[in-house]
């Protein structure tokens, strides 16, 4: 592999030898774009997806009784999924022990369908409870599993010299000259 290809700007300053890696689509999941208010179920992606009738359409890859697994829309490795209850509820505390069973369930068949089919080496697994917590859709509750791997992208800039930038420069340079 060659040095990485240093772009230089006139008054941008010394290049950082970081390569970049541009994702512009994720602006829609930063910005909230279709993100639902409140606490009601309408305008919920969680409520409707099971509805669309096509699963594949809808990324749903298994469903059970009370919960369902769906690939996560903006993921942070591949095979980034949930385990979403069907039924509109915030808080872990307020899952039925039928939920709350398979839950634990479905999440641990997912973890060893991933294995199989990617040879994850390690998995993060978790909840962000409510919007201060971190959750992109605090009102109806999911559960994160996302494979990981020895130098996966939680080490992009470290072993990778490579940053994750989610809109192009030229965008943003645009955006903050409009607004200025």
């Amino acid at each position: 592999m060659t040095e990485p290809e240093l772009a230089e700007q006139d008054g941008v300053g010394v290049p950082d030898a970081l390569q970049r890696l541009w994702t512009p689509h994720r602006m829609a999941y930063i910005r909230g774009q279709d993100k639902p208010e409140g606490e009601e179920s309408d305008g919920c992606p969680f409520c409707r997806l099971p509805g669309l009738g096509d699963d594949k359409r809808a990324l749903i890859v298994a469903r059970g009784e009370a919960v369902f697994a769906v690939l996560n829309l903006y993921p942070y490795n591949p095979g980034h999924l949930m385990v979403v209850p069907y039924r509109h509820v915030a808080d872990y505390p307020d899952l039925t022990p039928e939920e709350t069973r398979e839950l634990a369930e479905f999440t641990q068949h997912a973890m060893g369908v991933i294995r199989a089919v990617s040879a994850a080496h390690g998995f993060n697994i978790g909840m962000n409870q409510g919007v201060i917590a971190g959750a992109g859709i605090a009102a109806h509750l999911h559960q994160h599993l996302v494979p990981r791997w020895g130098g996966d992208a939680n080490f992009m800039p470290v072993i990778g010299h490579t940053k994750v930038l989610p809109q192009l420069l030229g965008e943003t340079r645009d955006l903050l000259a409009d607004a200025w």
